[in-house]
């Protein structure tokens, strides 16, 4: 269901503009845009971004945010836009130090984080909030910590969390059932390697030629 809604993304992307189109096994485009629909890995951890609808047990009790090991998981695709404050055109390259949020491609939930523990860690919980016909709220902003001026495709990124401070990672902790053999993710309070994330498969967008 996933790879169809992707597959339907970027059918609407091409029929505004094919030129503004680039599957990342088309044509090279150096940056990350608004619009495009990624997978992210931890540098560390080579384990992609996942979330699912399953909720946690403890903290919040919101849809739980995890990292899997396959590369051709369906649930770990997460768009890239602006946030209610600051909005972004599509198309355009993001920005390091801009708030972003990161829309699940599945659920259509945020991701999200707060002062709710994680509960195999005890960090800072990682959820998926919201929806599509649901507002979200300023625990859905993310800062995209990075080197130089842009958000580059083959970059190592931190995401720090535009509430708290902290920064998304993963630890290493690893859940039993329903969700066994997934990894937590979570927010600590500094950036470490643990913290770097670098975008893989998705559709990017790229800017407008005019």
């Amino acid at each position: 269901m996933a790879d169809l809604l992707v597959y339907r993304y970027f059918l609407a992307f091409a029929v505004v503009s094919l030129s503004s189109v680039d599957p990342i096994i088309g044509i090279q485009y150096d940056f990350v845009t608004c619009g495009s629909i990624v997978k992210l890995v931890n540098h560390l951890a080579k384990v992609r971004l996942h979330s699912h609808e399953i909720t946690y047990g403890s903290g919040s009790g919101q849809q739980s945010v995890t990292a899997v090991t396959n590369t051709d998981d369906n649930n770990s695709y997460w768009s890239v836009s602006g946030t209610d404050g600051s909005p972004c055109k599509r198309g355009d390259p993001i920005a390091c130090e801009q708030k972003i949020r990161l829309t699940h491609i599945k659920t259509q939930t945020k991701l999200h984080s707060h002062r709710f523990k994680s509960p195999l860690s005890n960090n800072q919980e990682v959820s998926a909030y919201g929806g599509k016909d649901k507002p979200g709220d300023s625990g859905d902003n993310w800062v995209v910590s990075c080197v130089g001026s842009m958000w580059g495709r083959q970059d190592n990124v931190r995401f720090r969390h535009a509430d708290t401070g902290g920064f998304l990672t993963v630890t290493g902790d690893t859940y039993g059932r329903p969700i066994s053999g997934q990894k937590e993710v979570s927010v600590q309070g500094s950036g470490d390697h643990r913290t770097l994330w670098v975008t893989a498969e998705g559709v990017y967008i790229k800017p407008d030629e005019d």
